[in-house]
């Protein structure tokens, strides 16, 4: 077999959907019980992010394959379910089910000394094997490893509650009546707090660090049908910047007016969370804010201002670590915690290993994960060729280089890519 997919969901399938176009055989491989990834929600005894109030971010028509749009039925932020039923009609249309092994888990992917690579993995029943393959593509995302503060603050290991982290989060039902501190000011947290606030007691959002919180439209258009005009990728950056600044004046004032902190960096500088509901909540009384956690005592969790509330559970929205058990140490993820890829694609040093999908857009990801996509099937059928082990590394060095200048050296900020950038650079030709 000349290609290992690891992952059926979004990036997994628009890979295998490249390859099978072309005539290249692959597998896939995909630990869970369906095609999907995170859309799906998890069945029993599976841990996964897909909660049930859990919705696009981006307009469908962005977030849709380009061969093969979302249904004109769909809303324009459909549920998790309806991406989950899209996900799977594309692997059907595509003609992918049959290259998927389901409930099939990599336990080691390791280059051999012919430059091809062996893949382990692990069956639904135990059963290890063991395949020789010619390139590998991860495509299995980065929201399997919870992240929670390490250590937690004083008192947790006696806290009389409940402490999770939002993968452990299915339904706001299932906390009615209780009193609820959601921690952090992601998507998930934002989204978690406000399902809650319908149904517990009392729920409250503690914010350690302030961000920069953006509705899923700006004067009528998705953010990410912004981020794909031609008159704004043409903008330069500072008034890109100063752009959105002034809109989200006019179209939610400060945060500090909500009880939320202001963030300490300007718009474009850090990832932003895309929310139509957490103000509205806040402003309702449904969502109340707090600084961080400082400690647990007994029944209540104080807070760094000095206040402190009784609450039943506290659920981590803290993000996930950038993971990959199965591959060697320090690849792609360096130990100052920066992604080190060619293309955000291609680690310099390990010919025929790829990545999909391990990228963060101000916008939808779907048209940048088919880029890579076509751009990976290219060089695995020789119409493409890389440039030399210093040439990549050289660009990798200038691209973590002006992340630092722009984001700083926070953690997940070297995935950061902007869509019509980043779109342009596989137009650009490379040699045979």
């Amino acid at each position: 077999m000349r290609v290992c997919v690891i992952g059926a969901g979004l990036s997994g399938l628009a890979m295998g959907h490249a390859l099978k176009s072309r005539g290249i055989s692959f597998v896939c491989l995909e630990k869970a019980r369906d095609v999907g990834g995170i859309w799906r929600q998890p069945g029993a005894g599976e841990r996964g992010p897909g909660y049930q109030t859990l919705h696009l971010n981006t307009a469908k028509q962005l977030t849709g394959y380009a061969d093969f749009p979302m249904p004109s039925h769909y809303p324009l932020y459909p549920r998790h379910s309806q991406v989950a039923a899209y996900l799977r009609s594309f692997a059907e249309w595509a003609g992918l089910l049959d290259h998927v092994e389901l409930r099939t888990e990599v336990v080691s992917v390791r280059q051999d000394e012919d430059g091809g690579w062996t893949v382990v993995s692990r069956d639904a029943d135990g059963e290890q094997s063991s395949r020789r393959f010619e390139q590998v593509v991860v495509a299995s995302g980065h929201h399997t490893d919870p992240a929670l503060p390490d250590p937690l603050p004083a008192g947790a290991d006696s806290f009389a509650g409940t402490i999770l982290h939002s993968l452990d989060y299915r339904d706001g039902s299932d906390f009615t009546g209780r009193r609820v501190v959601v921690v952090g000011l992601g998507a998930s947290a934002v989204d978690i707090a406000a399902d809650l606030s319908r149904h517990a007691e009392r729920t409250l959002l503690s914010v350690r660090r302030g961000l920069h919180i953006v509705p899923k439209q700006i004067f009528g258009r998705s953010l990410d049908e912004i981020a794909e005009a031609p008159w704004w990728n043409e903008m330069p950056f500072a008034e890109r910047r100063e752009w959105v600044e002034q809109a989200l004046l006019v179209a939610r004032g400060r945060l500090s007016d909500y009880g939320l902190p202001e963030p300490d960096h300007p718009i474009l500088s850090s990832a932003t969370t895309v929310s139509d509901e957490i103000l509205s909540r806040i402003r309702h009384g449904a969502v109340t804010p707090k600084p961080a956690i400082a400690s647990f005592e007994n029944d209540r969790v104080v807070f760094t201002d000095g206040s402190s509330e009784t609450a039943d559970t506290v659920v981590y929205c803290t993000g996930f670590h950038m993971t990959f058990p199965f591959l060697p140490p320090g690849c792609p993820v360096a130990a100052d915690g920066s992604v080190e890829l060619y293309r955000r694609i291609v680690p310099a040093d390990r010919p025929g290993l790829y990545f999909v999908g391990l990228v963060r857009p101000a916008g939808a990801l779907t048209r940048l994960v088919e880029a890579q996509a076509q751009w990976v099937a290219r060089l695995v059928e020789g119409t493409a060729a890389l440039p030399g082990t210093e040439e990549m590394r050289e660009e990798i060095g200038t691209y973590l280089a002006g992340i630092v200048e722009r984001y700083g050296r926070t953690l997940g900020s070297s995935i950061q890519v902007d869509v019509g950038p980043y779109l342009a650079e596989f137009r650009e030709p490379l040699p045979v």
